[in-house]
């Protein structure tokens, strides 16, 4: 399991990187809009660097913790 702080901001926001983040085959994810750094969760076999492109795909920015 990787965390990632995100600029991810509201239910809109999390439907914008949805189809980039569904990509990542063998994965699942969800981001914690209530947490203050917006903290995004993915389980699976999936790189940091991968994660990251994908989210700068869809226009955000994320930063492993």
């Amino acid at each position: 399991m990787k965390k990632f702080k995100t600029n991810i901001k509201c239910g809109a926001c999390v439907a914008a990187v949805k189809p980039e983040m569904d990509k990542l085959e063998n994965t699942k994810w969800e981001v914690d809009l209530s947490h203050p750094e917006r903290i995004l969760t993915i389980q699976g076999e999936v790189s940091a660097d991968r994660v990251t492109k994908a989210l700068e795909k869809a226009g955000y920015r994320g930063e492993e913790i």
